[in-house]
């Protein structure tokens, strides 16, 4: 007899079954979380590369690439703020982010194993960026970048939701033990 027998056939399917019917859909919000890994490594290591440099001079370098105004206030003062972070600061900032990373890549593993408590912290963590989101769209309604994280974040979270919803009601219905 296998390991397997002991387990009611119906439960063990049911399971299985809920899962692989989102599988697709888990793997692509666990693609999407790992990206967000990536960017914040990527962006950790650009700012390490720039530990040595006057910050201020590389933020206007960057506005100017943009063909931004430096003068505007907004950007006069991310160049301000640049260049009085000390190294110290800079170092913190490059830690926080790759540990954003991490969690953003251990969350993706779970999704892509599809794995409950990844399914349950993407519905926490998507759902706490929301206020925020919903408040610089308020205070910036013309911007479509912010319109699209919106959006995408709140599609990523009712879908969690979703899937979620469907596995615990399967469980429902076919309990352990029966």
């Amino acid at each position: 007899m296998s390991v397997t027998g002991s387990v009611p056939p119906h439960v063990e399917t049911g399971r299985l079954r809920v899962h692989d019917s989102h599988i697709a859909g888990l793997r692509t919000v666990a693609s999407l979380e790992a990206l967000k890994g990536v960017l914040a490594l990527v962006g950790g290591f650009v700012l390490l590369s720039l530990r040595h440099k006057d910050l201020g001079d590389v933020a206007e370098n960057i506005i100017e690439a943009l063909h931004l105004n430096p003068a505007h206030r907004v950007f006069h003062a991310i160049i301000g703020a640049a260049g009085r972070m000390s190294h110290k600061r800079l170092i913190t900032i490059v830690c926080v982010a790759v540990g954003y990373a991490i969690i953003r890549f251990i969350e993706a593993l779970g999704l892509w194993h599809a794995r409950a408590w990844a399914e349950w912290f993407a519905i926490v963590s998507g759902a706490a960026y929301l206020p925020l989101e919903i408040i610089e769209v308020s205070k910036h309604p013309t911007h479509i970048i912010r319109w699209g994280v919106l959006v995408i974040n709140i599609l990523v979270v009712l879908y969690m939701i979703y899937v979620r919803w469907d596995a615990l009601t399967e469980e429902k219905r076919c309990p352990e033990g029966v």
